[in-house]
């Protein structure tokens, strides 16, 4: 007897809805041919046009910002960075959360050991480093934005304060994902502000040369950004 069961066609992947509108808005900037530096509709009047609501929108804007389709700047909207391939959006989104808990790991573990190696021994001009960057990451989120660019120079000056070159080159080897997970986490409402008080405490025990606190605190640290709602509702199969 035939094994007919081999020829049935594997099951479909389900689309979520942020991903159906992520691609329709990539569907719509190809249609429109528009390039980048081209700004997208206010996000209040895009969520209108497709129906959605504003929560919606804003998940699938953050995955188009991952893969490299816009960028999300704060006062000066939704921006056109990359050029949206139509029918690729949402397979470039999924390969992205497939990936993601892998590189969560491999955080957890690579800056667990550094900030302990931070405080062990970090110099004067290493814990200003660190607080420049908590600075800045503070005074963007109090402007209304993120605090992206200061999350990225605060966890380079850590990795710095660790004087560990080999750990230093494999954290560069993964900073591009690292970028994806810190637009994924950022974005999540109310996480700016969270990450800051964790950074802090990250800051305050390198500072006080605890090695043990010091990787207690990244450890707490990245499990908390790495609650993003991208896995939080991920089908299963």
């Amino acid at each position: 007897m035939t094994d007919v069961s081999s020829r049935f066609p594997q099951r479909l992947p389900r689309t979520r809805l942020y991903e159906q509108v992520a691609e329709q808005i990539s569907v719509w900037i190809t249609e429109n041919g528009l390039q980048a530096g081209d700004r997208l509709p206010p996000e209040r009047e895009l969520a209108v046009r497709l129906g959605v609501s504003r929560a919606t929108l804003s998940q699938a804007l953050v995955a188009l910002e991952v893969v490299g389709v816009v960028a999300v700047r704060h006062g000066d909207g939704t921006v056109l960075t990359g050029v949206a391939a139509s029918g690729r959006v949402t397979d470039a989104i999924r390969a992205h959360a497939d990936r993601l808990p892998d590189v969560i790991e491999a955080r957890d573990a690579l800056e667990t050991k550094l900030a302990a190696l931070a405080a062990q021994r970090r110099t004067d001009r290493d814990v200003a480093a660190i607080n420049h960057a908590l600075e800045q990451m503070e005074r963007d989120i109090e402007a209304g934005g993120r605090g992206v660019e200061g999350d990225e120079l605060f966890h380079s000056a850590v990795t710095a304060a660790a004087y560990s070159p080999l750990l230093g080159a494999m954290m560069r080897t993964i900073a591009e994902l690292i970028v994806e997970t810190r637009l994924e986490s950022l974005s999540q409402p109310g996480r700016p502000r969270d990450s800051l008080a964790g950074h802090r405490r990250v800051a305050d025990a390198i500072a006080a040369g605890d090695a043990d606190a010091a990787a207690a605190a990244m450890h707490e640290h990245v499990a908390m950004v790495s609650d993003v709602a991208l896995l939080r509702e991920r089908p299963s199969d």
